[in-house]
């Protein structure tokens, strides 16, 4: 996952702490939203929203209802995941 990607994507302004993918929020990432888009991507393919507490269950709802939402980590240990992968 490129976690450096989605930091201060929100304001276009560029910061070390990743922050919720929700327009307009710059509240810390707390979660992972794990999904993908079955018409695009191969079924292992996974793209990432991060959440803060507040934007969870909204963001995962609007990826659940399109089926695209498969799978929501607490951030910090999806950085473990992805620094044991390499």
């Amino acid at each position: 996952m490129n976690i450096g990607a989605l930091t201060g994507a929100n304001d276009g302004a560029m910061d070390d702490s990743p922050t919720c993918s929700a327009k307009g929020c710059r509240a810390p990432a707390q979660w992972v939203l794990a999904w993908n888009n079955p018409k695009l991507h191969t079924p292992e393919r996974r793209k990432t929203w991060l959440a803060c507490a507040e934007h969870r269950e909204h963001l995962s709802q609007f990826l659940g209802v399109r089926g695209f939402l498969k799978d929501v980590v607490p951030f910090a240990e999806w950085e473990s995941r992805s620094a044991a992968d390499g």
